[in-house]
């Protein structure tokens, strides 16, 4: 059984980290973002869901039978570390200049991707 504690505080963790983006995704009226900073802010969020996501598959791994909990640990620890290699290459896109940021959007998507596959992949294994 899942602690409802446990996952309240994640999905209050979720809230917070929309809340917290919302000015960089719904720019001022006399504020216009450049499509890169909108790029990035929106790319921040999504990283950031992740890890929001992650902390309430977290929760639900804790309940699990004793068995099943260290394989849980084990995944949760990759999908952690996945999440901490798209930030570091969020702000390597950061830093990049014009000439490459094509090529580093397209890498940077292809990363967001995998780790929400990985993410989903071990969701659908802890039902």
């Amino acid at each position: 059984m899942t602690s409802i504690k446990g996952i309240a505080l994640a999905l209050a963790k979720v809230a917070i980290v929309q809340a917290a983006h919302e000015p960089f995704l719904k720019p001022a009226r006399n504020i216009t973002m450049t499509k890169r900073e909108e790029y990035i802010a929106k790319m921040k969020l999504q990283l950031d869901e992740l890890d929001a996501k992650m902390d309430q598959l977290e929760a639900k791994a804790k309940e699990a039978k004793e068995d099943a909990r260290a394989k849980y640990k084990e995944e949760i620890a990759k999908l952690r570390q996945q999440s901490r290699l798209a930030k570091g290459k969020l702000e390597e896109l950061k830093a990049s200049g014009e000439e490459k940021w094509d090529a580093m959007v397209a890498e940077m998507e292809k990363i967001r991707d995998a780790v929400a596959h990985s993410y989903n992949y071990f969701k659908s294994q802890l039902k």
